[in-house]
């Protein structure tokens, strides 16, 4: 800024120099930006995946910058050991660019754009289901707000009262026990592996899925205080006993703690929980077993619970892993890596799977009123999962014939 004189008139009529401020526009901030009016919804340093930018890509792309895309001064934060942001060898899993080298970023380069940057693969992600902060909130708090509803219309109309003696329970002991899987899922599978994924558009994700499994939990452990206000005689710690003594279930607590105890590979222990323990045990238990036999069993309110739990997973959870994981099979530089390592994995798995889905045949005799055959239910689950083995590009384990 510079002061140049002008002249101003006194009452007395005399004149006299008044310094007067001139903008030359050498002030700091006083550059414009394309991202920098005050008015701007759209960033220009991601490129989209469609033809335009979406509000998900706003808020969630590269959210936290990496400096092999655009730091000039490295990470801004690191680990005890040394490293530093999203290491990339916390999974095996590989996208094409993760073996070059990071670019040197010295004196005199201004922090240019580096176009074909290490691991590009990884940030071609993005979720299908677009979650972010905001409609994550706004769904968890639907889906509640509906459950409720059904709920104290169920308690209004007296509905509980029509339940067969051997449906309470049956719903005491296993709904309730299903529970432990979602709780332990939610906070020891998802959410401690969400910090661990290379971007922010997986990390995100992970996110969403913990606080889904979290919530399904939750809305069980509520429905189970509701059913003991309810219902005369129903246990409310029965599930306590089944998760922990009963036959049936020790074969999905097994497989459960199990993923919990996956070392240094996020990739492995969601792609088992996903893609391998969700449609072989969790929707053979929800849709093939606790929804097909509710009914029938004078219940029209569990099947609107679980299948709440059921629409998380079908239609958020494993859309955003197949979005996720079906590219890295067709990879541009590891695709035959990717596909030898997640075969590895379904053949690590799927026993696994298979064998406690049949430690919990029993459950499908334990009410008045009989759903599908066991046999019929698995191999549904089966087909099911040979579906999700085609969409990710994989071939079907032999073990699925056990």
């Amino acid at each position: 800024m510079t002061q140049s004189p002008t002249t101003q008139d006194t009452s007395s009529g005399s004149q006299r120099s008044v310094p007067k401020p001139v903008f030359t526009d050498a002030e700091a901030g006083a550059r414009e930006f394309p991202d920098s009016s005050s008015s701007a919804r759209r960033y220009n340093y991601y490129a989209p995946a469609k033809r335009k930018q979406t509000l998900y890509e706003d808020t969630t792309v590269e959210v936290q910058p990496d400096p092999r895309h655009y730091l000039a001064q490295g990470w801004i934060y690191g680990f005890a050991n040394g490293e530093g942001g999203y290491p990339l060898h916390w999974t095996k899993l590989k996208a094409w660019g993760v073996d070059e080298p990071e670019p040197q970023r010295g004196v005199g380069t201004g922090g240019m754009h580096v176009k074909n940057w290490p691991a590009h693969g990884w940030h071609e992600f993005r979720d299908p289901n677009e979650e972010w902060e905001q409609s994550l909130f706004r769904y968890n708090a639907n889906v509640v707000r509906q459950l409720t509803q059904n709920i104290e219309n169920a308690r209004n109309a007296k509905a509980f009262e029509l339940w067969n003696p051997n449906w309470v329970r049956f719903v005491e002991r296993n709904v309730g026990a299903w529970m432990h899987i979602e709780h332990i899922l939610g906070l020891y599978v998802f959410a401690s592996n969400e910090r661990s994924a290379p971007t922010n558009m997986h990390n995100t994700a992970l996110a969403a899925n913990s606080t889904r499994k979290i919530r399904f939990a939750q809305d069980l452990a509520l429905y189970n205080l509701t059913l003991s206000e309810e219902i005369d005689g129903f246990d409310g710690a029965a599930h306590l006993d089944a998760w922990d003594n009963a036959p049936e279930w020790q074969g999905a607590r097994k497989l459960t703690e199990a993923l919990t105890a996956v070392q240094d590979d996020w990739g492995e222990a969601i792609f088992a929980a996903n893609c391998v323990f969700e449609p072989l045990v969790g929707e053979l238990f929800r849709s093939n077993l606790v929804m097909q036999s509710a009914a029938t069993n004078g219940d029209y309110v569990t099947p609107t619970v679980m299948g709440a739990g059921e629409f998380d997973y079908a239609q958020r959870d494993l859309r955003w892993s197949i979005a996720c994981f079906a590219p890295l099979t067709q990879d541009r530089e590891f695709a035959d890596h990717n596909r030898e390592l997640m075969g590895g994995w379904l053949r690590t798995y799927v026993p696994q799977a298979l064998e406690a889905a049949r430690t919990m045949q029993p459950m499908w005799s334990q009410s008045d009123s009989k759903p599908p055959t066991f046999e019929d239910s698995l191999d549904r689950a089966k087909n099911r999962f040979a579906g999700i083995c085609s969409d990710l590009g994989l071939d079907v384990p032999e073990e699925l014939k056990q």
